[in-house]
């Protein structure tokens, strides 16, 4: 493996020119040690850094890579639209196309807005949920997340059906005190809370599959829990799928629960690695957005032409052969899962991986995988770093933070999966 000096080059000049060199933190490798990689291409399930370094990635862009880097049909949809203009702030024929593919694959999408991000999406969702209700207090969990609005950038504090505190500098404790927090996966909290100040809220949300504190995969009976007391209390049940949206077949996280929420928020897979998010609702929700109805909400490039047909793209393909591809990304997660599980084993180490479809995460800890973000021990996160160092050596990519997931595309086979099993157990067995 090369030394990487253009990457710590081209980082030491970001450095002068970006807070930390990056524009998003996880990326600054803070919590692994190093330096950040600078990229430069992607082809199929592999990055090649500045230095002409290859490794297999596990990233895919946080997710939306679901049919690889560079797919052919997607790009030659992002350049062909491009050809005839990158934006024009206007309607266009992509987003009413996208639009289709979306609403007609989701049996709870009667109508879609599309935004720029998923952070967007959900902000507008929230709005839109207080609009409709006539309420302002919202209900999230500890240790999911739903972007970076300040209302939804809040921890839970000492009690277990608590107001939230700010969790970052600059988020005004009035904004945190609509937000209330709650663990996950503890339904008595839950209908405490709601029986004492449900008629106060406007929605619960709650990401699809937990995906940014760990894997934390929820109980269907805790999921409908959800559900069942929203219905009674008058508030919306808001699902956010921008991870799982499309990544866990058509109907995403609402379907493995069985669950169909009010609100769905999406981003990732439907941009085909363009900046999109999306949400949508039921058509009397949805109209109740500007011009039609009160609850304002816009955006620019809303709709961009050239995203809206890379989405497009990606969806046709995920769509095609009565939705094959969804079985394969199955078949490779679950190959991925068996590969890691049995290393593990052989190794000697008490670790497990949590997989839901094409998504796993390694718990480097004692015991089954956590399903709340409270049991997550965080002695585990230095193991993580020394495998994370290791790996790279070895050409394999993963996110770099323990608590983030594993992505699996349809570009990853089974030659590769074996190349990264066989690299995890020869690096388990240096540091364990």
């Amino acid at each position: 493996m090369s030394e990487r000096a253009r990457s710590r080059e081209l980082y030491r000049r970001a450095c002068e020119l970006m807070p930390a060199g990056v524009n998003s933190p996880v990326r600054a490798f803070r919590s692994v040690g190093g330096s950040p990689i600078f990229y430069d291409r992607g082809a199929g399930c592999h990055v090649f850094d500045a230095d002409g370094n290859r490794y297999v990635d596990y990233v895919c862009s946080w997710g939306p890579l679901i049919l690889g880097h560079a797919h052919p049909a997607v790009v030659e949809a992002v350049c062909s639209t491009a050809a005839s203009g990158l934006s024009f702030g206007a309607p266009c024929r992509q987003e009413v196309e996208l639009a289709e593919l979306v609403t007609s694959a989701v049996p709870h999408l009667e109508m879609v807005r599309f935004v720029s991000s998923g952070t967007e999406a959900v902000m507008s969702a929230i709005r839109l949920a207080r609009g409709a209700t006539g309420r302002d207090v919202v209900l999230k969990f500890d240790g999911c997340y739903h972007g970076h609005a300040d209302h939804l950038l809040v921890s839970a504090g000492s009690g277990l059906a608590t107001f939230g505190t700010p969790s970052s500098a600059g988020v005004p404790e009035s904004f945190a005190r609509h937000t209330a927090v709650l663990p996950l996966d503890d339904e008595e909290a839950f209908l405490t809370l709601m029986a004492e100040r449900g008629h106060e809220i406007a929605a619960v949300i709650i990401e699809g599959v937990p995906a940014n504190a760990g894997l934390l995969i929820q109980r269907r009976d805790f999921m409908r829990v959800l559900r069942d007391e929203c219905t009674r209390r008058g508030c919306l049940l808001i699902l956010d799928e921008v991870i799982t949206g499309f990544r866990l077949g058509p109907n995403g996280a609402a379907g493995l629960y069985g669950v169909t929420p009010d609100l769905a928020t999406y981003g990732k897979v439907i941009g085909g690695g363009m900046p999109v998010g999306a949400y949508g609702g039921s058509r009397a929700l949805m109209e109740q957005l500007a011009p039609l109805g009160p609850v304002y909400q816009a955006g620019t490039l809303s709709g961009n032409p050239v995203a809206m047909a890379a989405g497009a793209a990606a969806l046709k393909l995920l769509f095609a052969d009565g939705g094959a591809a969804f079985s394969e990304l199955e078949r490779l997660g679950a190959g991925l899962d068996k590969g890691l599980t049995a290393a593990m084993q052989r190794c000697g180490v008490p670790w497990s991986v949590a997989r839901v479809g094409s998504i796993l995460w390694l718990v480097l800890q004692d015991g089954k995988p956590p399903c709340r973000y409270d049991a997550i021990q965080p002695q585990s996160a230095d193991v993580y770093a020394r495998l994370h160092g290791a790996l790279l050596e070895r050409g394999v990519s993963l996110a770099p933070s323990a608590y983030e997931v594993m992505f699996v595309s349809l570009a990853h086979d089974d030659t590769v999966i074996d190349e990264t099993v066989a690299a995890f157990e020869a690096v388990v067995r240096e540091i364990a």
